[in-house]
């Protein structure tokens, strides 16, 4: 049996938070779909969605690595 893993997009600063509209760092992906969350809203859903989904991707590593444009 073949299984064929297709790659996932890093998340960028488009991405938004489908709760609340903030940039999304943790993508949830589910049978039907994929969710994306800001930190805030992955903590509060963590529990429900590590009971549900087949992959969450946690990518608030990135918070904060790069210096805001507004900065300069």
């Amino acid at each position: 049996m073949n299984q064929t893993v297709t790659p996932v997009a890093e998340l960028t600063a488009l991405d938004r938070c489908d709760r609340c509209g903030a940039q999304a760092f943790h993508r949830a992906v589910l049978l039907a779909g994929e969710l994306l969350f800001c930190s805030h809203h992955a903590r509060e859903y963590a529990v429900r969605l590590s009971q549900a989904a087949l992959r969450v991707e946690n990518g608030s590593y990135r918070i904060n690595t790069r210096p805001s444009p507004a900065a300069y």
